[in-house]
């Protein structure tokens, strides 16, 4: 089946307008938003963030298994196999939209969301160890936005698209929500202490392995993993907020 999005648009200047500021604005009013931010506003052809919201379809996988949901409610579920491949199924999905013909030269629609590094799994003969199901997250989710909001740093201009499938576009109530004036911001507070799932000696030994194998030639690039973790309570996109400024 095809699903026919009519398209709506609107574009504002965004000098007084950052990627967090309208996060925070849109998502107390709408579950399930999404920020991808650039690091680089300089160059003209990466000068772009984007702000999702209204998830209208979606394609999760988990342990081999993908859900697919769509704008008219339906959903299936498929096992994932060398008969059934992931790629294959996420074709398929993608190419369920119509969309109307694109007048920009940048991305205002598709899929967003993102692909763990487990994933590949899916499209290599690599096998993941159990290690990796520790955090119980999605190995991929991509959806379909009704609404994105694309940030041109470059030229300091908000581009605002609706998306809708058999409904009225709302840009009418997001243009409303951007001119409020408060920004709604949560502090949080670490608890406990930080924690790591390998020892100090036992990275250091990771890193004298992965020397031996480049020594040998079995590879020209590895880059060592370790996690830490920490505890804390309050609003967890505050945290993000001090990782980025840490590390953009």
């Amino acid at each position: 089946m095809k699903y026919k999005l009519k398209t709506h648009t609107r574009k504002q200047i965004s000098d007084i307008l950052t990627p967090v500021s309208i996060y925070l604005r849109l998502r107390d009013h709408f579950p399930n938003s999404l920020l991808l931010e650039s690091s680089d506003y300089h160059a003209n052809d990466n000068s772009f963030s984007y702000i999702c919201c209204n998830p209208i379809a979606s394609i999760e996988v988990r342990d081999g298994i993908a859900q697919l949901e769509f704008p008219d409610g339906s959903s299936r579920t498929e096992t994932l196999s060398e008969a059934n491949p992931l790629a294959d199924l996420m074709t398929e999905f993608a190419g369920s939209f119509e969309v109307d013909e694109n007048p920009h030269k940048f991305i205002h629609n598709g899929l967003f969301g993102f692909m763990g590094y487990d994933a590949v799994q899916y499209f290599e003969d690599i096998k993941v160890g159990q290690k990796a199901k520790e955090l119980d997250l999605p190995q991929i989710y991509y959806a379909v936005y009704q609404n994105v909001i694309a940030i041109n740093h470059f030229n300091n201009q908000a581009f605002l698209f609706a998306h809708c499938y058999q409904q009225e576009d709302n840009l009418d109530q997001i243009e409303q929500i951007l001119q409020m004036q408060r920004v709604a911001a949560f502090p949080f507070s670490m608890e406990g202490e930080a924690g790591s799932n390998m020892t100090d000696q036992e990275y250091m030994d990771l890193v004298s392995t992965c020397k031996q194998h480049c020594a040998r030639g079995d590879v020209f690039q590895i880059v060592p993993s370790r996690r830490f973790s920490q505890a804390f309570k309050g609003d967890e996109f505050n945290v993000y907020r001090s990782l980025r400024s840490i590390n953009p």
